[in-house]
């Protein structure tokens, strides 16, 4: 095993439930972040030997590698997040897959399985060690393979002060999963010249690219009456939601787009006859596009608004990040370099956008090019997640590769 440590330390990481919540109003959303963060993640930073160890009011945990050679003058950050998505995240119980032969994974006594038919990408792992889930939780590889990479390569520089490399700034954060973990991202504290988001899926992944994204949150004003004497009189507040969502345009789903096609996605819908409510996250890549999405909305609310002496449909849009291409082309140093280190250690970059976001997307607004390389991660945010420990190893070599860059 080339980094010996890789693998128990992954498997520490993701039996802590660090699950998010998005109906929190405080930062972290949830304290067993914190507790995460302040009883398992700083006292292992301080004894891999990062210096000026420290955990900030907006949640981040943060240390610094000094450079061991003045001539490579960068200062580099890598970032993962904490919190896992919303999906069971108590009581994982990783399973190993060691050699894996292709067959169906059996996941524990759950009566799942993870099977070739239906996530052919596991034909790429033959051979590999596999960890999944027992099919009960989530496994929670977004993000900790992430963290897991960065601490063992930490682990690995100081163990062999013969490599040299650039001053490196690591931080650990809070509440991605819920798009809300940078916006008290520390910029001056973090002080570097680029960083990268160790947060990526499969081997080669490279992306600087991501979708902009807005919330939208329709309420839908009803008026109940009895059914038998509805007629004329009766405002369903559901039918109005159905309406709504029928008028948007059907294949602009997400089980129906891909590649640069953006979207609108129903999270979900509540409510009564007499009130209810429909929740949307709203995707594109161009500015334009993404524009046109918002104003669609807000025009289907006045067109059957107009049917009505007062408005019933009401619209509330929340942008939530933007495509991080606008920065990192600019200056795309960060790409050439990970581009050149995969290159060089035989992986090949898949360069191509990002159909979700990081916390690079709003870093790198903030003012710190932020592109996201792999960490591993198949299927996240469910039961049916795995990852393959080689491809955590290779995101290793590619931090180690990147930091060493003249």
């Amino acid at each position: 095993m080339k980094y010996p440590n890789l693998l128990e330390r992954f498997l520490i990481y993701v039996k802590e439930n660090t699950r998010s919540d998005e109906k929190s109003t405080t930062t972290p959303s949830t304290q067993n972040q914190v507790a995460f963060a302040q009883n398992i993640l700083l006292p292992e930073m301080k004894r891999i030997g990062l210096q000026d160890v420290h955990y900030l009011p907006n949640g981040f945990a943060v240390g610094t590698l000094p450079a061991n050679d003045p001539s490579l003058t960068r200062k580099i950050g890598f970032i993962a997040h904490m919190d896992t998505a919303d999906f069971n995240a108590e009581g994982v119980s990783p399973q190993i897959i060691e050699n894996y032969d292709g067959q169906p994974i059996a996941l524990g006594s759950s009566g799942f399985e993870l099977h070739p038919k239906d996530f052919p990408q596991l034909n790429h792992y033959h051979g590999q060690t596999l960890i999944t889930t027992d099919g009960t939780t989530l496994l929670g590889s977004d993000d900790k393979s992430g963290i897991a990479e960065i601490m063992t390569a930490i682990e690995y520089l100081v163990a062999h002060p013969e490599l040299k490399h650039c001053e490196i700034r690591v931080g650990f954060g809070p509440d991605e999963e819920i798009g809300v973990g940078a916006d008290k991202f520390d910029v001056e504290d973090f002080d570097v010249d680029f960083a990268y988001t160790m947060d990526g899926g499969p081997l080669g992944e490279l992306q600087y690219e991501t979708f902009s994204a807005a919330a939208a949150k329709i309420d839908f004003i009803g008026r109940n009456v009895h059914p038998g004497s509805a007629k004329n009189q009766m405002i369903n507040a559901f039918q109005l939601a159905i309406d709504f969502h029928n008028a948007l345009p059907e294949t602009d789903r997400p089980e129906k787009t891909d590649g640069y096609q953006g979207f609108f996605h129903l999270m979900d819908m509540a409510g009564s006859v007499d009130q209810a409510y429909s929740s949307y996250i709203i995707r594109d890549f161009e500015e334009a596009d993404f524009q046109a999405r918002k104003q669609l909305m807000l025009d289907i609310a006045a067109k059957m608004n107009q049917e009505f002496d007062t408005p019933r449909i009401i619209v509330n849009l929340h942008d939530q990040y933007y495509n991080m291409k606008k920065i990192i082309e600019k200056d795309m140093t960060p790409i050439t370099i990970a581009k050149s280190v995969m290159e060089n250690l035989g992986i090949t970059p898949i360069i191509e956008p990002v159909r979700g976001g990081t916390d690079g997307s709003k870093i790198s607004f903030m003012g710190i090019p932020t592109p996201n390389i792999f960490a591993g991660g198949e299927n996240m945010h469910g039961r049916f997640e795995f990852v393959s420990l080689e491809t955590m190893e290779s995101a290793v070599d590619v931090i180690l590769g990147i930091v060493s860059h003249p």
